[in-house]
């Protein structure tokens, strides 16, 4: 007998008797994997027009995370990774330095390629020991690019301990009307640096993702083929927090294989996400290879034709309640990945199981995506691509060790999509939603709101009549 499996747009959440009266009484934090957890359950997709340094950037500032794509070098998405861990951390471990003769035109390349508007001046590499700081301010009305450091850098600098608590450094700022505080040790050497924005951003924007070193939280995707090891070891060494194995058909052997490789190299120093997966037997292999979480959805993405072309899929809805149904035993979270339209979707993902879900689309139309930005006839649009489309199929065949002599339809679309601004605005509508949702519920949690779901079949004519009409 077929199993009838059902997606999004086949069901509606039925209300519950709610005690919930406002909406700031919802709390949306969750878990990412084992060992990771977020304030806001929402992920940005591993997808070459969707998430680089800027997205990932924006998805930690409001509670999420991003997953930077791997169809770059090793080298390049290791700095990807870094770039978000510099962003924003009260404590900066590295801060950009010069030398005291370095060119006023070698600095100022130096700030631009580092994208930040400081840089300590050190005595020498191997001593490090500050001796001056050079701003934006230092900078700005210098026209001779061929002094040194040295003739324009502020030489009196208030600097601190490394081990100052975050209270005394604010007073610093304030007492003293400074934006950058060097840390130094004992010898005068660098240390690291806190600067006021970052301190200001810790108060102001409390719901923002990090890690225990207050740098915001990121992960990055490899592959599984010969340079996994190497470049997991890449993105692990500059602070990915998760590296998540990025496969179409996650319940393949060479996936789980390289699930139990990372783990056996790396042990508990690293999280690892698996997936494409929409089965409970897929579930339960990955569990036992050494996964923290899974990666849910074969086929549902807005810019995959998986299902059409290959005849292959579940429906999303039936597959996060069957992979979750195995994941809950073990404490393994799970992400639906696809198929996400609006809200309402984002909401029924999470009601039917799972912790967190992972946008491409809605995201890929943004600011901060790294998808090229077109202007036709004065409307604006970004370009989008699924990444087993055709477009996509050389990069894809290049970062996996070339093409194998089979010919392959694609399984992707690719095309532009309407510009949609900045990140947080389609953050904010998806998470309004999701709270809107829960309160309906009467739950004030995550996990209460999947408790508290019902579900119920619609018609063709409860779908229409979802919708707006007759205005």
């Amino acid at each position: 007998m077929l199993r009838e499996g059902i997606t999004f747009d086949d069901v509606l959440l039925i209300p519950r008797k709610s005690r919930v009266f406002s909406r700031k009484e919802i709390d949306t934090t969750t878990r990412l994997s084992r060992n990771i957890s977020l304030n806001t359950p929402l992920i940005s997709a591993n997808m070459d027009t969707v998430t680089e340094s800027s997205m990932a950037r924006a998805m930690a500032e409001e509670g999420g995370i991003g997953i930077i794509h791997r169809f770059i070098s090793i080298e390049q998405q290791a700095e990807e990774v870094r770039r978000v861990k510099r962003a924003e951390s009260v404590i900066i471990d590295d801060p950009i330095t010069v030398l005291p003769d370095d060119t006023i035109r070698d600095v100022r390349a130096t700030l631009r390629k580092e994208s930040v508007s400081s840089a300590l001046v050190i005595e020498d590499r191997e001593s490090k020991k500050l001796v001056g700081i050079l701003t934006n301010r230092d900078l700005l009305f210098e026209t001779d690019d061929n002094k040194k450091a040295r003739d324009v850098m502020t030489k009196r600098v208030i600097t601190a301990r490394p081990d100052i608590p975050l209270e005394k450094a604010a007073d610093l700022f304030r007492n003293h009307k400074i934006e950058k505080l060097p840390l130094v040790d004992k010898n005068g050497s660098v240390a690291g640096l806190v600067t006021l924005k970052d301190i200001l951003k810790k108060i102001h924007n409390p719901n923002t993702a990090k890690d225990k070193r207050g740098r915001l939280l990121v992960g990055a995707a490899v592959g599984v083929k010969d340079d996994t090891i190497p470049r997991a070891k890449a993105l692990l060494a500059v602070g990915a927090d998760v590296i998540v194995v990025d496969i179409a058909h996650g319940h393949n052997i060479r996936a789980l294989d390289t699930i139990r490789l990372l783990r056996k190299t790396f042990g508990k120093k690293i999280e690892i996400i698996g997936g494409n997966i929409a089965t409970a037997e897929a579930a339960r292999d990955l569990i036992r290879a050494g996964v923290d979480g899974l990666k849910i959805g074969i086929g549902p993405g807005a810019a995959c034709t998986t299902r059409i072309v290959t005849g292959v899929g579940v429906p999303q809805l039936t597959a996060i309640q069957d992979v979750v149904a195995v994941a809950k035993k073990h404490g393994i979270p799970v992400i639906a990945d696809g198929g996400i339209k609006n809200s309402g979707d984002f909401s029924k993902a999470l009601a039917a199981g799972a912790q967190t879900a992972m946008i491409g689309r809605l995201l890929a139309g943004c600011k901060e995506s790294p998808g090229e930005y077109i202007m036709e006839w004065g409307t604006a649009y970004k370009y989008y691509r699924g990444m087993a489309s055709f477009a996509a199929s050389d990069d894809k065949a290049r970062m996996d060790g070339g093409k194998d002599g089979f010919a392959r339809a694609p399984e992707g679309a690719s095309g532009k999509i309407p510009y949609a601004g900045e990140a947080r605005m389609v953050i904010s509508d998806l998470i309004s939603g999701l709270r809107s949702s829960m309160s309906y519920l009467g739950a004030r949690t995550l996990v209460e709101f999947s408790k508290n779901a019902r579900f119920i079949r619609m018609t063709a004519a409860g779908v229409h009549e979802s919708k707006p009409h007759g205005v």
